[in-house]
């Protein structure tokens, strides 16, 4: 199944509290999906109610504290077409020699809410896996898509975006979430966001 021939993503989902890094399931390699069941089914909702209410492009299921290689998304690509999906046990293949062009932008993450910084990335992506149901989906992905896709599969293998940052950039994020932390709640987004007095 190709990107634009994927299915809305579902709803009625609860949104749960998503966790920050430094949690031990944000750094390790998850399970892999085995069960397309009523446990994914309810998991997958949950993760895209969560991703809207944290106004987010994609989530993986570590971000709500759940050891398995899933991940959501509603991005748009280069073209500013949005597309949506869920990927299970995703297959990550980015381009190579000469057809690999890195391009710098800004990136940040819903565990480490509030930051941002510019982090090289290649500027196509290709993920290949399973949705929800256990249907081979495929993504081709392209500007903001690209680097989704390859954002949310690092984060089924234990890779959060400032591992791949030089430390100084990585201590600067972290400064940046520090300063901001006080309007993130500990069970944000199910607590909304805590504006300036």
């Amino acid at each position: 199944m190709l990107a634009s021939q994927a299915r809305p993503l579902p709803d009625g989902g609860d949104v749960r509290p998503i966790v920050r890094w430094g949690t031990p399931v944000m750094h390790r390699e998850l399970a892999v999906v085995t069960a397309f069941d009523d446990d994914l089914a309810t998991l997958v909702r949950d993760m895209v109610a969560t991703m809207r209410a944290a106004n987010g492009v994609g989530l993986a299921a570590n971000q709500v504290g759940v050891d398995r290689k899933v991940f959501v998304f509603d991005c748009p690509d280069a073209d500013d077409a949005r597309v949506t999906g869920v990927v299970c046990n995703p297959v990550l293949t980015l381009p190579e020699g000469k057809d690999r062009n890195l391009e710098a932008a800004d990136e940040g993450c819903l565990s480490l809410p509030g930051a941002f910084t510019e982090c090289s990335r290649p500027d196509q992506a290709r993920v290949n896996g399973m949705d929800e149901h256990g249907e081979p989906v495929e993504f081709v992905g392209t500007g903001l898509l690209a680097r989704c896709l390859q954002h949310e599969s690092d984060h089924l293998f234990g890779t959060v975006f400032g591992d791949r940052l030089p430390a100084r950039s990585r201590k600067q994020l972290q400064k940046q979430h520090e300063e901001l932390a006080d309007h993130y709640p500990s069970d944000w987004p199910v607590s909304p966001i805590v504006a300036d007095d």
